[in-house]
Formats: C-alpha cells, structure tokens, sequence
C-alpha cells in the first residue's frame, strides 16, 4: 500500500490506517483476542503500518491488544494512542470524566507504555480537550515525553482551531483525529483549512460513519445491547431510514467503479488531500480486505464533482452523539 506523510512531520504510514477500538469496546461484546491479534497481523502483511488504540479503549484491553499483536513487527508499524479520561473512583462509572492534569498525563503514559510492551509511543494524542487545563500545559508536557524519549509526535483529537493554534505554538502537532466522513463534514469549514495553513496531518475516525456507510446497517438493523450505536441519535431507525439516501449514492458510484460504496467512501476521504489518512476499524477479515482495496479505487475529478452534487441535495438526519456519549465515551 502506498505511504502517506502526516503533515510536515514526516511521519509517514499506510494511506489507510486500522482503528483498533471496536476489537475491544463499544460495538457489542469484545471480540476473541487471538482472532484479534491474527487480524492485525493480516492487516500488516496486507501493508497496513498505522494501528490506533487508546488506554480508554476496554479499558486498558485494547492497547495491550495492540502491543501483543505488533510484537514481532514493532520497528516497522506506528502506533498511536490516547491520553486524557480519568479512570473512575468506587462507586463511578467506569471513566469519571476527562483529565489532561500534567501529572496525570505521565501517568497515563507510563501505563500505556507497559500494555503496548513499547519503548516509544509513535503518535500520542490527548483524546479529549480538557477545559479545566490550559492547552499549553498539556502539549508542554508532552514536550517534555519527546524530550525524555517517550513519545515522537504530538496529536490532539476533536480539537478546534483555536486550541490547535495554542497547542502547536509550543509543542509542534503532528496529527489531529476527528470524526470525519460525508456524513459529518464540519471539519471542512475550519479544522482541515487550519492542518492545511500550520502542516498537521489529519486523521479520520469512523470514515465509514460507524458502519452505516458500507451498506450493511438499514432501518431495520438491531445491534447488541452493548453496542453504543444504541443511544446515538443519527442511529435511531428515523434516522437511518433518512439517511439511506447517502449510502445509496455510495452504492450508485460504487456501480460505475466496480467497487463497494465502503471503498467508495474511503477513496472520497483521500482524494479530500494527500495528508489524510482514515483508520476504518473492524473484526473481520472480508471487511479489513475490503477497506484496505480502496487504496486502490481512483475517483477522477468528474467523480468528486458527482459526488459532491449529489451529497449536497441530501441532509443528513440526527445528531452524531448524544450528549450523554459526548461526555462519557472516548468516541
């Protein structure tokens, strides 16, 4: 698979990266560990070098997931991860709430280090912004992990402009990871101008919008009762039914390109800009396949152009989290 370099950090990966979180947490019952661990060895010999986690993820169980599956490869992979949710105190639910405090940060650090089995983490992102920190002091403290030789690049995820700027004034950033697919655009209108103007890569999360833009999730579509698509408001069957109307123009151009609408939305993400690099998730292996061939699916101008016309004669329905979610979950 073809490299692509995370702004002007050189920090080069596969053109298509592999969202671990969904192995572990949040879509229903974790999946079987070795199958896992025998997925992400695939996805690597497949030309996968970019793997995702998150110490929020399980919690914890996803990052030593990752570090177990990478093991033989380690020097030829980059692996990000996240710090910023404060593990819950007795009688809490499982997260109590965001935590970017300098100390907690080395903390953080210190534990994913040891699950991932890693002497360096590739790509450190704080997960959420935290109000109740000056952003300057937490990418001063991660300044301080580059200096120490614990982490290589600095990443801010859900990040407005704003904090960017502030962030990278003093500790260069290397990646933002946002929710970003065409069903939720918004990083369009400032965020990705912003990567553009100051070199930061940009990293899309759920680039197939939790599934629903494969074509395999329809109104009538029941998850598990663990699935956290349960209490988003864009899954309610409303919803679903309204926005069909996306998947079916994936599904149109999909035809004409011999291709699946998932590859499709994929392809889109990429021709957005050469610094964009998605990391669709998955348990299978028929869909790790499938995501990693849109590497390969070349939309032309006229594409985007038709693309581009349809989506904007279709709204999309339902908000992406409930507020609930938004403050409890790492997605």
């Amino acid at each position: 698979m073809d490299k692509r370099t995370l702004g002007n950090s050189k920090l080069a990966v596969s053109a298509i990266g592999l969202g671990c979180m969904g192995m572990s947490f949040s879509y229903g019952q974790p999946a079987d560990k070795q199958e896992m661990i025998a997925l992400i060895r695939t996805a690597f010999e497949r030309g996968v070098t970019f793997f995702d986690t998150a110490e929020v993820y399980g919690p914890y169980t996803n990052e030593e997931l990752v570090g177990a599956a990478v093991a033989p490869f380690r020097d030829q992979v980059v692996i990000a991860t996240k710090f910023g949710f404060a593990p819950a105190q007795a009688g809490e639910p499982r997260w109590s709430g965001l935590d970017s405090r300098p100390e907690h940060i080395k903390q953080a650090i210190e534990g994913s280090l040891t699950r991932l089995k890693v002497d360096t983490i590739d790509l450190l992102y704080q997960h959420r912004v935290d109000p109740n920190v000056p952003i300057e002091d937490v990418a001063g403290t991660v300044k301080e992990l580059i200096q120490a030789g614990k982490v290589k690049h600095f990443g801010l995820s859900e990040a407005g402009v704003q904090t960017i700027r502030r962030a990278h004034a003093v500790q260069p950033v290397t990646a933002l990871q946002s929710e970003y697919s065409l069903w939720w655009r918004k990083p369009e209108e400032a965020v990705l101008p912003t990567c553009a103007e100051l070199g930061i890569g940009f990293v899309p999360y759920s680039p197939l919008g939790r599934g629903f833009l494969t074509g395999a999730i329809n109104a009538n579509t029941t998850f598990d009762q663990s699935d956290f698509r349960n209490s988003l408001p864009r899954f309610t069957p409303e919803a679903r039914q309204a926005n069909q109307a996306l998947v079916d123009l994936l599904s149109r151009v999909a035809a004409q390109k011999q291709a699946t609408p998932a590859q499709i939305a994929l392809a889109w993400l990429l021709a957005q800009q050469p610094w964009i690099v998605p990391i669709p998730g998955t348990t299978k292996l028929t869909r790790l396949e499938e995501n990693i061939g849109a590497a390969a699916v070349e939309l032309t101008p006229d594409d985007l152009r038709e693309i581009e016309s349809a989506a904007a004669q279709i709204t999309v329905q339902g908000a992406r989290y409930s507020e609930q979610s938004e403050r409890t979950t790492g997605r």
